[in-house]
């Protein structure tokens, strides 16, 4: 028996597996938080050869927005479900097509066709508008506690469900089986019929792009890779797991194994992801509102505003939060989070714009000096735009208004260098430069007093560059100010000569 007149898809995925292992809700939220990484570089890694403007996959999610790389974004149409939606809806009896029926599982046809239940709601005077990504969930629906995802595309389909006991007891689960994930979009499809009927048709017409089929080996095997490169292996725990082959040594325990440090850690994790989930969702509601073509040009220039500085807080607090992931790790493993050959050209491209809009908003003057042609560099291409550009904020917000910053991308053996340099005044040669002041908030984060600004330490900093196969230097002049230093490893087979204009 369901918990309510629809199944839930953690109800769907428990009756699919018959051996599953029990684990504390920490560990659970831990297994979910790894598998979107694993599932967003599963993505990449598939539809990154393919021109982005193309719709290439559909994603169904809850209760906010899960992917917010560009490349994604761009290429995946996303539709998010929640039991708190902007324009409250509610059920009033209906008619139900014989298409719907064809389409929607027996079960929730029969639910849907005891109008004792339908009969008690009555739609709001809003109505949702079919290219809307937003769909409402009933106050009653179980669902609207759980979190999931289910993605659709031509190579796999996969549905990955983070849900709660009525005990409070976590639990996550996935399935690439098609007859499950099928299970799954037709318990949601059946909750479109009950709230938005109107807009089944298209929606179903979209699932139906990407038919049901058994995966590749390779694609499990893909993933499965970049799960265990995803998990953390503390140095505690290698410590613990370890058998001593001879006496033990007096081993010395880095500060990130202690136990205060990771109580800092795992706050700062709970605090990025908990800031998230909301500015991910007013941020979807503002597109929404921006595809209207009846508002006032002022009103659209504001909800410009609230879309950028969300899409800013939400690199921010991802930015907090790999850190923090990359703190519970060996430096071994964390120094081979999936690199691999990338356009270092395309990113610039993306980022340059956004480098010029910050220093903009602090009366700041951006002068790029670029390579006719960028070479090749191996790196992450999930994280590079995102550690720059969050440098570049930070890098913007310690200059006083009317300085510039100078970029060059110089070659430097089998290396890039990107350096980023303060330019205070050139006519007065005896200015000293004021560094700003800087306190230490815990592990990871440090506090400026002047501008009230929270943001990653050098040493975290560094720690995300070495993550991404670079190397950050900062030197500090009386003169000059701060001065950063980027390298990127070049690709080795594709090495080239660089003439700067």
């Amino acid at each position: 028996m369901y918990e309510w007149i629809l199944p839930s898809l953690r109800e769907i995925l428990s009756a699919s597996q018959s051996n599953m292992a029990e684990c504390s809700s920490a560990k659970a939220e831990q297994q979910w938080r790894i598998s979107l990484a694993a599932t967003e570089h599963l993505l990449l890694n598939n539809l990154g050869t393919t021109t982005f403007n193309i719709t290439q996959g559909l994603v169904l999610t809850a209760p906010a927005p899960l992917f917010s790389q560009p490349k994604l974004t761009q290429s995946l149409q996303t539709v998010t479900f929640t039991a708190k939606p902007f324009n409250p809806l509610a059920l009033m009896p209906f008619h139900v097509s014989p298409a719907m029926r064809q389409s929607a599982s027996k079960g929730a046809i029969s639910a849907l066709d005891d109008t004792t239940l339908i009969n008690n709601y009555a739609y709001t005077n809003h109505q949702i508008n079919p290219e809307e990504s937003i769909l409402p969930l009933l106050p009653a629906d179980p669902l609207g506690a759980e979190q999931f995802c289910l993605v659709f595309t031509e190579k796999f389909r996969l549905v990955l469900v983070l849900s709660e006991h009525h005990s409070g007891k976590k639990e996550f689960l996935f399935s690439f089986e098609p007859e499950v994930v099928q299970q799954a979009w037709q318990a949601l499809g059946a909750r479109v019929i009950l709230t938005n009927p109107e807009l089944f048709a298209n929606l179903d017409t979209l699932v139906q792009k990407y038919p049901p089929a058994a995966p590749n080996y390779q694609t499990i095997i893909q993933f499965s890779q970049f799960l265990l490169q995803e998990l953390p292996e503390t140095e505690t725990d290698k410590l613990t797991h370890t058998i001593p082959l001879s006496p033990p040594l007096h081993l010395h325990v880095s500060s990130s194994a202690k136990p205060s440090s990771r109580s800092d850690v795992e706050l700062l994790q709970a605090f990025a992801h908990e800031v998230r989930t909301p500015l991910a969702t007013i941020r979807t509601l503002t597109r929404l509102l921006l595809k209207r073509r009846d508002l006032p040009t002022i009103v659209i220039n504001r909800l410009e505003v609230i879309d950028h500085e969300c899409t800013e807080q939400i690199d921010r607090m991802e930015l907090l939060f790999k850190a923090a992931e990359l703190e519970t790790c060996t430096a071994a493993k964390s120094a081979n989070t999936h690199l691999t050959p990338m356009s270092l050209d395309q990113v610039l491209q993306q980022s340059i714009p956004r480098w010029q809009q910050a220093a903009n908003r602090r009366n700041l003057t951006l002068d790029v000096a670029l390579p006719q042609q960028l070479p090749t560099v191996v790196s992450n291409p999930a994280m590079l735009d995102r550690v720059l550009t969050g440098l570049m904020e930070n890098f913007t917000r310690s200059l006083p208004p009317g300085s510039s910053i100078q970029v060059q991308v110089i070659p430097a053996g089998d290396q890039l260098k990107l350096q980023l340099s303060p330019q205070l005044d050139c006519h007065d040669t005896t200015r000293t430069v004021t560094l700003p002041i800087r306190k230490s908030l815990g592990q990871l984060l440090m506090f400026q007093p002047e501008t009230g600004t929270i943001s990653l330490n050098i040493a975290a900093t560094k720690h995300l560059f070495q993550a991404i196969g670079g190397k950050l230097i900062v030197r500090q002049s009386q003169q000059y100010g701060e001065v950063l230093t980027i390298f990127l490893p070049l690709e080795v087979s594709g090495k080239h000569k660089l003439k700067v204009t």
